[in-house]
């Protein structure tokens, strides 16, 4: 039987090298190449055409989410399945309006990422049940603007709202306005708590 192809894409050489020792001892998959960074994957994919990619979401250069983009508009069959450290709905459903395949937190690595390599090569795609849980819950929420993004992140760096109003070239007056705004789409009590929100959903992504 041909051993399904496996690309490894993270930014941490330290992961890379787990995935390797999860998978040295299964003949049925094969690691084929290792990437660091988006741009690197998609020289990797154009190279060792995998079968399964897996993709880190955070990294330098390009992010996971771009270059899934990439590979899958130039290789519309690409599986790609996105490692994160993070349980957010937002970034589960921009991966996989990217084109993902499968979804695997890197806390479950040594757990399911057999299965999930075998599921997602057989055609059938793959996501923790509770984030298909909250994206379920936050279908219908309202989508915070490129604006509200920007204030969200300044009120996340502790900023003031005259501070934002300088920093955005906008009054304060339509700040107050964009941190309503923002409060509501969250359902957040107040500023503190929007940004816990954001960082739990993914709206604001730390570094990995």
């Amino acid at each position: 039987m041909q051993a399904i192809k496996v690309l490894t894409v993270d930014d941490h050489p330290v992961l890379r090298e787990g995935i390797a020792a999860i998978i040295a001892n299964h003949d049925d998959i094969e690691l084929v190449g290792e990437a660091g960074n988006g741009r690197e994957a998609i020289e990797q994919f154009r190279l060792h055409r995998p079968d399964v990619t897996l993709m880190d979401l955070v990294m330098p250069e390009m992010n996971g989410i771009e270059a899934t983009n990439v590979i899958r508009r130039e290789f519309p069959n690409a599986r790609i399945v996105v490692l994160t450290t993070y349980k957010g709905d937002v970034q589960a459903a921009q991966a996989f309006d990217a084109g993902a395949f499968g979804y695997l937190l890197k806390s479950s690595l040594r757990k399911d990422l057999l299965d999930t390599i075998r599921s997602v090569y057989a055609g059938r795609r793959r996501i923790p049940p509770e984030i298909a849980v909250a994206m379920a819950e936050h279908r219908a929420d309202g989508t915070l603007s490129e604006r509200e993004l920007k204030v969200l992140r300044q009120i996340a760096a502790g900023s003031a709202n005259k501070i934002i109003a300088a920093h955005l070239s906008i009054s304060e007056e339509t700040v107050k306005g964009h941190v309503k705004a923002i409060l509501a789409k969250l359902g957040a009590n107040d500023r503190t708590h929007a940004v816990t929100i954001a960082i739990k959903r993914g709206i604001i992504v730390l570094e990995d």
